[in-house]
Order: structure tokens, then sequence, then C-alpha cells
């Protein structure tokens, strides 16, 4: 079972020092096969940002807590008996594009947890096709659960194949996807190819501009 979870980290004494917002697999018998730390970390959800300064002036996080969750060091690859390697991405993480997986250990599958019920009803959808974008770039079936979004098994080319609506409670019983044979582009060059596109259209922009005030005169 993959389920969400709060690691507490502890000094050689035994005494708190922090903790995660984690993922951990768990065998049949329970015992916790591996674990995965959440690495972008929401800004007054999960974190205050200049704790010192704000919480002078009166302002705390949104969530309870007296202190910060700690990062995680990344995207990370799990191998799961029976069932493959497993990327994790922890709610709103996936939206980062390019940052999702381990390109030295590439997983079959992402798997994507996330309680999305601060976001009202505009915020599950769009989480759901950011997704399913992240799906096409690295040519990855992406998993997600929700307790209140929009659940859904998303193909490697970022189709869905089976979800259960917004506020819906129940389960999806389905096949995960191949992952592509071999890396996409994206996947190849990661963010690369977007900048490169957008460089281009500016310099489109700028010549296109420049022969307009040309003709002009």
């Amino acid at each position: 079972m993959l389920t969400g979870a709060f690691a507490i980290i502890a000094d050689p004494l035994g005494r708190v020092t922090g903790e995660t917002n984690s993922v951990v697999a768990l065998t049949t018998e329970g015992r916790i096969l591996d674990r995965y730390d959440k690495a972008h970390l929401v800004p007054y959800g999960e974190y205050l940002p200049m704790r010192p300064l704000l919480e002078t002036i009166g302002l705390s996080q949104l969530a309870p807590g007296q202190g910060d969750i700690s990062y995680g060091p990344g995207p990370a690859t799990m191998t799961l008996p029976g069932w493959g390697k497993v990327g994790l991405q922890v709610c709103y993480e996936i939206i980062f594009s390019g940052k999702v997986v381990d390109r030295n250990d590439r997983p079959d599958f992402i798997f994507n947890p996330s309680n999305d019920a601060w976001f009202g009803r505009w915020g599950p959808p769009q989480h759901l096709a950011q997704a399913r974008l992240r799906a096409a770039e690295e040519g990855l079936p992406v998993i997600r659960s929700t307790p209140t979004g929009i659940s859904a098994i998303v193909d490697a080319r970022g189709r869905i194949i089976s979800s259960l609506p917004w506020r819906t409670a129940g389960v999806i019983n389905g096949t995960i996807p191949s992952p592509t044979s071999r890396f996409t582009p994206f996947g190849c060059v990661g963010n690369v190819i977007p900048l490169s596109l957008a460089a281009l259209l500016i310099i489109a922009a700028i010549a296109l501009s420049s022969r307009q005030r040309y003709r002009a005169t």
C-alpha cells in the first residue's frame, strides 16, 4: 500500500527536529518498505516564508502547526515488488514541469496523491490537467488518488483511462498503463524545448515589429 504520512525527524538523542510530508510504501505485513519526502512545499501551508519577520507582525501558516515542514531531496523512484518502479509526486509537486522524475532511475509510472479540498470547484480539474501534461511530457502513466478531488488513471499520452468525479467516493479498478518504450523528446532535454520556442517567438515578434516600422517610414 502507498499512503500519505508525516514522518518525524529526530537527532541522535531522540529529540524531534522536524517533520516531512511523505508517502510510505507498506508491505502486506505492515512493514515500511520505503519512503518519499515531498520536496516542493506550499508556502503558508507547509512552511512560513520569512518566519521571524512575519511572526513578529502576527502572521502564521494557513494550516495548523508550530513549525515548518522539512524539504525532501527531490524526485525519487521506489521499487515495489510485483509492481515495478514508481515515481512519487505529492499533491501540487506535479505542476513543476521537468522536475517530476529521477532521470537516472526512470520509473514505470507516477503516483500522485493529493488533497484538493482547499481549492474549491475549479482547483481539481486544473490539477488533473497539469498531471495529464506531465504524463505526456515524460511518457509515463500517472495514478492520481484524492479524497475530494478527481482521482484518475492517466496513460502515457495524457489520456484519462478511468476516473472518479469531484467529491465522489469510490474505487477505480484498472490496469496501470504501460510507459512509452523510450524517453520522449521532453524527457531527453526537458524545458529546453518550451524555452527555445519562447525565445524564437520573441525574436520573430521583434523582427516583425521592426519590419513594420521600416515600412511605415
